[in-house]
């Protein structure tokens, strides 16, 4: 298997079968390799049927060959050139953005675990309050 199918290597291929996590892909009679959801296009894919049927004639690189456990990875993106980065969404200047809420010396309402420590610590040392 790993003498025909190279890691890097491009096929053609028929996509065989289709599941939630990808599409299993025949580059022969007797070897098939799968091509994960994330693999089958740049950007995301929320279902492979949207993309891939069965009987579909489509390009592959070799990601990696498990000969062990009969498996090779392939990308179909791989195959195909990466879109042009959309320009991002100008940033906010920074005076625009709100100030963060700065933390109260002393909350009202109830006693803060740092408060109730140093009462916790100041009673352990009353022996008074130790059973004997």
């Amino acid at each position: 298997m790993a003498n025909q199918y190279e890691v890097g290597s491009v096929h053609t291929g028929k996509v065989t079968g289709i599941q939630p996590y990808g599409a299993f892909v025949a580059l022969d009679e007797e070897t098939q390799g799968l091509v994960h959801i994330s693999e089958i296009t740049h950007g995301f894919v929320k279902d492979v049927n949207e993309f891939l049927k069965v009987g579909d004639e489509v390009q592959v690189k070799v990601l990696s060959v498990d000969e062990e456990g009969g498996k090779i990875a392939l990308s179909i993106k791989a195959t195909q050139e990466a879109p042009k980065a959309a320009p991002q969404a100008a940033r906010k200047p920074k005076a625009a953005r709100p100030a963060k809420v700065q933390e109260q010396e002393s909350p009202s309402g109830f006693n803060t675990l740092k408060d109730k420590l140093t009462e916790w610590i100041e009673q352990s040392k009353r022996e008074d309050l130790i059973k004997k």
